[in-house]
């Protein structure tokens, strides 16, 4: 039976999603084709002869290009089952069933979409209209083959225009913090799995095979594990001591977990990603972030002092955002010296607020409700300081402007320093900091929780 794993996006990565279902699925009997639709076309011959197709929604992004994808794929194939999984295909059920997907499938997927396989197989009914699948999975090494090369994905750019062909893998999955506005609290409900030493240094071994000189680690916090991270990093740089990789950590974890840190460094890791969100410590407590902006500080002070660069990721536009506290989360990252660490779009971010999102249930959030909007797959919402929509179109509109041609993130930033001073009335003094050396950095410049581009919605 002819399956094909489909992928719309996912960060610039060459996908983890389709990878590893395709490896269930395959032991199974399955005749498994991979499609990324970032990088490569509509495999419309599959399509017509698959009997089940399955596509992956790991993020907002995604979603919304898996919706505009869908009416092309019916109408080539209205006799296929449609399968959406992924953390953001629970949170959008109504639209993707109103699409023509027949099942939804949330967490651990891949259990699930073999069962959902040899229902099929079997002539027997569907049981999972929609599932979360919270079930511990026995792992198994991701079947890359199929998939487009790693050199049509992100890539590390150093500072000497140097490029690194990057791979990704996931050491655990799910999170079990409950950060109120994150897309992985409904998917996950605050648990979290880990994908065997084995299991993720196999897949290590078959990426560098291929040419990967780093390697980034997905999960959504690396150290909700830490022992287990370890445990990690310490087996790749055994097996691989030259290959470089970056994590994702929690603020307060970075503080709690200091003393992993120059383990870390030592075992390659050149950067941490880090959700700090806002510099706002009222925004923080409502998000329920579990760090202050001091304890933010504090972090970039203990990571600077083993030569770990940090490189923070922002939702810098919520109800509560006026032009003044707009300027002061600039402020601070000049103060930081962070501006070669943030990409451009982390400062043009919006918040998203999907079906599920437990932000719904805060009554500091629910007064500038607006209703759900089907098409942007979001919660309407209005600023209580309206001067703060002209701020928010001036940014969104250099960003999108500016990405996409190269400009340098010290460019952009400039830019949006200009704006943020004028919306307050003042003169943009100079930027003043010690340290914009370049850094080495991911080439993709976008992130999950920003809207699609006007190019992404063109390949499709």
């Amino acid at each position: 039976m002819n399956v094909v794993l489909l992928s719309t996006y996912d960060l610039g990565h060459q996908p983890f999603g389709l990878a590893s279902p395709a490896a269930w699925l395959k032991r199974v009997g399955a005749n498994v084709v991979c499609n990324d639709l970032a990088v490569e076309d509509l495999k419309t011959k599959a399509i017509i002869a698959a009997d089940l197709i399955a596509l992956h929604v790991p993020m907002h992004t995604a979603a919304r290009l898996s919706l505009r994808v869908l009416p092309r794929i019916t109408s080539l194939n209205s006799q296929a089952l449609l399968v959406c999984y992924g953390t953001y295909a629970p949170t959008n059920q109504s639209g993707l069933m109103e699409a023509g997907v027949g099942v939804v499938i949330g967490g651990e997927a891949e259990t699930t979409l073999v069962e959902v396989y040899q229902c099929l197989l079997d002539g027997r009914p569907v049981r999972h209209l929609s599932t979360k699948a919270l079930t511990k999975q026995h792992f198994v090494r991701p079947d890359r083959r199929g998939l487009p090369s790693l050199q049509l994905y992100s890539h590390l750019l150093g500072p000497d225009n140097e490029v690194t062909l990057a791979g990704y893998s996931e050491a655990s999955r799910g999170c079990k913090h409950l950060c109120r506005h994150c897309p992985v609290v409904p998917a996950y409900g605050g648990r979290f799995f880990i994908v065997g030493v084995d299991v993720v240094l196999a897949d290590i071994d078959q990426q560098v095979a291929m040419g990967a000189g780093h390697i980034t680690f997905g999960d959504p916090d690396f150290f909700n594990g830490p022992g287990h991270a370890m445990r990690i990093v310490e087996a790749v740089s055994k097996r691989h001591p030259n290959l470089t990789y970056d994590v994702t950590i929690k603020v307060e974890h970075l503080q709690r977990h200091r003393e992993l840190l120059p383990r870390l460094v030592e075992t390659g890791c050149l950067f941490v990603t880090t959700a700090v969100e806002s510099f706002d410590d009222m925004v923080l407590q409502v998000l329920d972030k579990g760090h202050s902006r001091a304890d933010f500080a504090a972090a970039v002070e203990i990571c600077g002092a083993v030569g770990l660069d940090v490189s923070p990721t922002f939702i810098p536009f919520t109800p509560w955002t006026t032009p003044e506290s707009y300027l002061d989360l600039l402020q601070q990252i000049v103060l930081l010296e962070l501006i070669p660490r943030v990409a451009p779009i982390q400062l043009a971010i919006r918040l998203l607020v999907p079906q599920g999102s437990h932000l719904l249930k805060s009554t500091s959030f629910s007064r500038f409700l607006d209703g759900y909007d089907a098409e942007s797959l979001s919660y309407l919402w209005r600023y209580a300081d309206l001067a703060t929509i002209s701020v928010e179109q001036k940014v969104r509109a250099i960003v999108e402007a500016d990405v996409p041609n190269g400009v340098s993130s010290l460019d952009t930033f400039a830019k949006l320093w200009r704006v943020a001073h004028e919306a307050t009335g003042r003169e943009a003094p100079s930027i003043s900091v010690s340290n914009c050396e370049p850094v080495k950095v991911m080439s993709e410049p976008w992130y999950c929780c920003a809207e699609p581009t006007a190019e992404q919605f063109d390949r499709l």
